[in-house]
């Protein structure tokens, strides 16, 4: 009985992303080990978190609140709004403090392969708050993938009609990295985005 739970429990854990089957039952045996401590306290924090953490309403971001706390914050920039393909990519914006307007969340990006079309994107909700007076300007902060650039193309031309302007970030080398690491596609993006240094 007491190794089928281990094994649901491990199985379970080595659907999480960076976790496989080995690393999961390292951490089972880690959790076992503090069960008072560690486990139980989890436990109680995941079940409380399922029950009350939702998808803000206006962004889509997670939060305990709806509209969650960003949204409510008055400090925030409304004449901007970033989109992001997934919540983990606004925690990193804003983790980095660079960004202090108000985000998106589209839940994904446009993919043949995965059968994601425009239906299954929060792609509706944008196009409203688009069309607000506050709002001067739509950052598309999506990947530098295939399917990243589609959906930036795709997004552009929903929000043509609307009188934002329309932006995104910029590829090319990053902070600190050596020419000599980086591939072809990102050093091809930073000579195109080249700019002046005067």
């Amino acid at each position: 009985m007491a190794k089928s739970e281990i094994d649901r429990l491990a199985q379970l854990l080595s659907r999480l992303p960076g976790l496989g089957p080995r690393s999961a039952r390292r951490v089972v045996l880690h959790l076992m080990k503090k069960r008072e401590s560690l486990m139980l306290p989890l436990a109680k924090a995941m079940m409380e978190a399922a029950s009350s953490i939702t998808n803000c309403t206006i962004c889509g971001n997670l939060d305990s609140e709806n509209p969650c706390g960003i949204c409510q914050h008055p400090n925030r920039d409304d004449s901007k709004i970033c989109v992001v393909e997934d919540v983990g990519d606004l925690w990193a914006l804003e983790r980095s403090g660079a960004f202090k307007g108000r985000y998106h969340v589209l839940g994904g990006t446009l993919s043949a392969l995965d059968g994601r079309g425009p239906a299954q994107l929060n792609i509706n909700s944008l196009l409203d708050r688009a069309s607000s007076e506050q709002v001067q300007e739509i950052i598309l902060a999506l990947s530098a993938t295939v399917d990243g650039q589609t959906t930036v193309h795709y997004l552009s031309e929903c929000l043509a009609g609307h009188e934002v302007e329309i932006s995104k970030l910029a590829h090319g080398v990053p902070v600190g990295g050596s020419l000599d690491y980086l591939d072809d596609g990102t050093l091809t993006a930073a000579l195109k985005s080249r700019r002046s240094t005067r």
